[in-house]
């Protein structure tokens, strides 16, 4: 078996599957009504028939939460953990699912006091009549956050955290890859997984096809399943008014991952990665990777940083990219699977609302973002294709019938005239003649029209077409440009024009333009390899 040599080719030729899913999920559930001050006080006044709002209105409602969740607790027999400061509550998860029978439920309840913004009343004076008047303001308080972890059976684990103080907004987070495993397993589906991505499946096709199914339809069924069995601190009188639960999109991460075929074709690949673009953060490439516009000056100036991060685990490099609220990571998993993850932490950034229903376009967003980053690596790390391109173009050709045809060296006079004329008659859109090729070559080697024969012109149109630069209309003596071609052209033209000569002019003009970095740099490299050969001649 041959190793690959290029991060390009373990993309390209030692890739055995690749899935699209959503990873990680969490998502905000709250009363949209009870966001802002006057929907507060329309839920206790004109809902509740209360003369006023107040804290203390609230404070009744914690407590009645607070009492139904240590009945649901202790009806059910369930552990209540109380979460310290630095403890691990996936670690403590953990344990629990590993004494799980595989079965729907809750596998325990655990507490937490954790800082949140929550509404609280405060006396206000009125500026003419200099009478108090209470008035509902938002602060930061540490309050108790009530966390269910359970087992669904389409989903796997879970758990739905709620604030318990008022207006009582809570969090669901689920697990894409534990959807597909869950799934996998009711279809007999063989598979083996590494944590949170699939390194061998029976059948990809289909791993994907469940992938997919994991609509925003089926998580708001999920969660409404789950709400309906958790205490909650709103009544029925309450949901008949209109006080509703509504889920948004909080943070989405979207995973692509390729499984490659050997654990040494996927480190080849990280290698070539990290050695070769760490530039990929700097906004001309983050651009290419979200296809967003981003203004480094002005007064509209794109916000975030943008930036690559590379940070070793052990001896498992992790690649970083950030984009405003946005990041995307990739690594290996078990040295086989290749993960690349898109984390949206705003979907604002992208133009696109946080409900639950906008999740397919976070989706297009996500999956094209790695797709893109995952082509500007293959693309920058294939100089094996660029080696073979170039070759073709200088080398000469031999036909069937054993005629050799020249090849085109960029670098000689006669082949940039035939760059020249190639990016002039792009312009024609019916094509051209010999004749038309003819008139506008002669002039850029010196000669006339009348000077040059019909032989030689045709001598240089077969070149051109054996090279693929142009090819003859049908059923007519016209020839016209192929889109590689007039790139190619245009390509060679610049680079000899706008690069390779006025560098040259740089580097050995006896009096080049003063501040010539190029001419600076040349002498200071030249003086150095002096210096090191003087070093060797002395030291001998």
């Amino acid at each position: 078996m041959t190793l690959p040599r290029t991060a390009a080719e373990a993309l390209s030729g030692h890739v055995r599957f690749e899935i699209r899913s959503v990873d990680r999920m969490l998502l905000l559930l709250r009363q949209p009504r009870l966001q802002y001050g006057a929907g507060i006080h329309g839920f206790f006044c004109r809902h509740r028939g209360w003369r006023f709002v107040s804290s203390q209105l609230m404070l009744p409602m914690t407590e009645a939460f607070a009492a139904e969740i240590h009945h649901y607790i202790e009806s059910r027999d369930l552990d209540l953990v109380h979460f310290k400061k630095d403890d691990r509550k996936d670690d403590i998860a953990k344990r629990y699912l590993a004494a799980h029978d595989g079965g729907d439920g809750i596998l325990f309840v655990g507490r937490a006091q954790e800082r949140t913004a929550v509404w609280r009343t405060r006396q206000r004076r009125d500026a003419a009549t200099g009478k108090r008047y209470p008035w509902l303001a938002k602060e930061s308080a540490m309050v108790n956050h009530w966390y269910f972890y359970g087992f669904d059976r389409d989903f796997g684990p879970f758990f739905i955290k709620f604030c318990g103080y008022f207006p009582f907004t809570a969090q669901v987070y689920l697990n894409g890859h534990e959807y597909a495993m869950a799934q996998c397993r009711r279809l007999g589906i063989a598979f083996t997984a590494a944590d949170n991505a699939f390194v061998a499946v029976a059948d990809p096709a289909a791993v994907q096809q469940i992938c997919d199914r994991m609509t925003p339809d089926k998580i708001s069924r999920f969660v409404g399943r789950w709400l309906a069995r958790l205490p909650h601190p709103f009544t029925v009188e309450d949901a008949e008014a209109d006080y509703h639960w509504e889920l948004t999109v909080q943070q989405v991460e979207l995973a692509t991952t390729q499984v490659m075929d050997t654990a040494a074709s996927g480190r080849i690949f990280f290698d070539q990665l990290i050695r070769d673009n760490l530039d990929i953060g700097h906004p001309d490439k983050v651009r290419i990777v979200f296809d967003r516009q981003i203004r480094r000056r002005g007064t509209h100036r794109t916000p975030g940083s943008f930036r690559t991060q590379v940070i070793t685990a052990g001896v498992d490099p992790y690649l970083y990219l950030y984009y405003k609220k946005t990041q995307v990571k990739q690594y290996l998993k078990h040295g086989l699977a290749l993960r690349t993850e898109t984390t949206i932490n705003a979907p604002g950034d992208f133009g696109i609302g946080k409900a639950l229903t906008h999740l397919p376009a976070l989706q297009r967003v996500g999956y094209a973002a790695n797709r893109r980053l995952l082509d500007v690596e293959r693309l920058s790390h294939d100089p094996v294709t660029g080696q073979a391109a170039l070759t073709a173009l200088a080398n000469p050709i031999v036909t069937d019938t054993g005629t050799r045809i020249p090849g085109l060296r960029f670098t000689d006079p006669r082949v940039q005239a035939l760059m020249n004329v190639c990016c002039a008659l792009a312009l024609l859109p019916a094509g051209f003649t010999n004749r038309d090729f003819r008139d506008r070559l002669a002039p850029l080697l010196g000669l006339t029209s009348e000077a040059m024969t019909s032989g030689q012109t045709s001598y240089d149109l077969r070149r051109l077409r054996a090279h693929g630069f142009i090819e003859r209309i049908q059923a007519t003596r016209r020839y016209q440009l192929t889109p590689d071609g007039l790139a190619h052209a245009l390509f060679l033209t610049h680079l000899t024009k706008r690069f390779l000569i006025p560098a040259m002019s740089h580097i050995t003009d006896p009096e080049p333009l003063p501040g010539s970095r190029l001419r600076t740099a040349t002498r200071a490299y030249q003086a150095a390899i002096t210096d090191l050969a003087n070093r060797a001649h002395l030291a001998a």
